[in-house]
């Protein structure tokens, strides 16, 4: 498709955001199996949830423009992706609790992508005066906020003093 106005590229987004969030929906499954501390284990399970459910935003809001929302695959979460695997699920590691500052770092990485993408998105839809589109993607964009702000908890009060 031709990006020929900011609505061309709205709609280029949406679908990327929409595979960004279906491959890291994946991987964070995956963390939240390897992760050891209960409570990172319950934030990465409330992350796949949350992932979900923007998923499914995202495919509602492409329907209603329209478009499919597998149009585009997302390269960028694609190598998050790749490295949450190398870096917190292939890699070997001397405690449970350095595998979880791992997972947090990784999961983190993958949660600032999409920090980006719903603000970028949210930015546009207001921009095109889609003030139903706005409001969603503001949401998700405070969810994936509040998401990071939670793990850099879990993170600073608990695994990394147990990683040290």
């Amino acid at each position: 498709m031709a990006m020929n106005s900011l609505k061309d590229v709205y709609l280029d987004q949406l679908q990327d955001m929409y595979s960004a969030c279906k491959q890291s929906l994946d991987a964070t499954g995956k963390l939240a199996k390897a992760a050891d501390d209960k409570e990172l284990v319950e934030a990465l399970n409330a992350g796949v949830n949350g992932i979900s459910k923007g998923m499914d935003q995202l495919q509602k809001l492409c329907a209603d423009h329209g478009i499919d929302p597998t149009g585009e695959h997302c390269k960028g979460m694609e190598g998050l992706v790749r490295e949450a695997k190398a870096h917190a699920l292939d890699a070997e590691f001397g405690s449970p609790d350095v595998r979880d500052a791992m997972i947090i770092t990784q999961y983190q990485r993958m949660v600032h992508y999409a920090i980006a993408g719903y603000g970028c998105l949210a930015a546009f839809a207001n921009r095109l005066d889609l003030d139903g589109d706005a409001a969603i993607l503001q949401e998700a964009l405070e969810q994936n906020y509040e998401g990071d702000r939670h793990m850099t908890a879990i993170a600073t009060q608990t695994v990394n003093k147990q990683a040290v």
